[in-house]
């Protein structure tokens, strides 16, 4: 079902606890949470480490997304402190795939789409905003080995691809690929409080579990572009 923005916050905290209550009620051995790398905002340290605490504009038309799971994670930790849970905070950078829905907004899955039918391609500003692409299968490899790390590693820990692309690069790619004859149109206004970068420091899930992608952003959106061909 559909929620509104401004109640994302408040359905994003019941639900966290609702899953927290259960997890101590059942006695689960451990429960992980999948935060996002929009806990730091727009980023003023680059690339973006576990330790930087975000540069996020609390009032602003994103804030229900990100202080929606800064507060998850913070009722992680009490849970955590209070009753001996067993946690797992992860941080998810942009993560892509066969699969996705059309209409979910994201920005490969609305290129493609427009490639596909040879629509233009709508960049908000002038694309040199970056991102880090991680495709899904290296996204779950990590939290898999995140979840069977000792029970004193609760993270937070960044998953994600640290290659950085703008999204005009991405535009572009994404049109070789398909072959399109789409254009790129630009807006040439960032949206407000939009990050101008996104790249995760993967130093701890490293060291922690020895991981890191391995999928590369083409061979990833090969994959999709088939899987949105099929589908259409």
């Amino acid at each position: 079902s559909y929620i509104a923005p401004d109640s994302y916050v408040d359905t994003n905290i019941k639900g966290t606890l609702n899953v927290l209550n259960a997890a101590g009620k059942e006695g689960c051995e451990k429960v992980v949470i999948t935060s996002t790398s929009e806990v730091y905002g727009d980023p003023e340290v680059h690339p973006q480490t576990e330790e930087y605490r975000g540069n996020v504009n609390t009032i602003g038309p994103r804030a229900c997304y990100d202080e929606g799971k800064r507060c998850a994670e913070t009722l992680f930790f009490d849970y955590h402190r209070s009753h001996g849970l067993e946690i797992k905070v992860i941080r998810i950078f942009n993560t892509y795939g066969p699969r996705m829905a059309f209409n979910d907004g994201r920005v490969v899955s609305n290129f493609i789409l427009q490639a596909l039918k040879n629509e233009d391609l709508y960049i908000d500003g002038d694309g040199s905003q970056t991102r880090s692409f991680c495709y899904v299968d290296d996204l779950v490899d990590g939290m898999v080995r995140m979840m069977n790390t000792p029970k004193d590693v609760h993270g937070p820990v960044n998953i994600g691809n640290p290659t950085e692309f703008t999204i005009k690069q991405l535009a572009e790619q994404v049109v070789a690929l398909t072959n399109s004859k789409s254009e790129l149109n630009y807006s040439g206004e960032f949206r407000e409080d939009d990050p101008m970068q996104r790249q995760p420091d993967i130093t701890k899930a490293k060291e922690l579990f020895d991981w890191e992608p391995v999928v590369e952003l083409e061979a990833g959106l090969d994959k999709i572009v088939e899987d949105f061909k099929g589908r259409l």
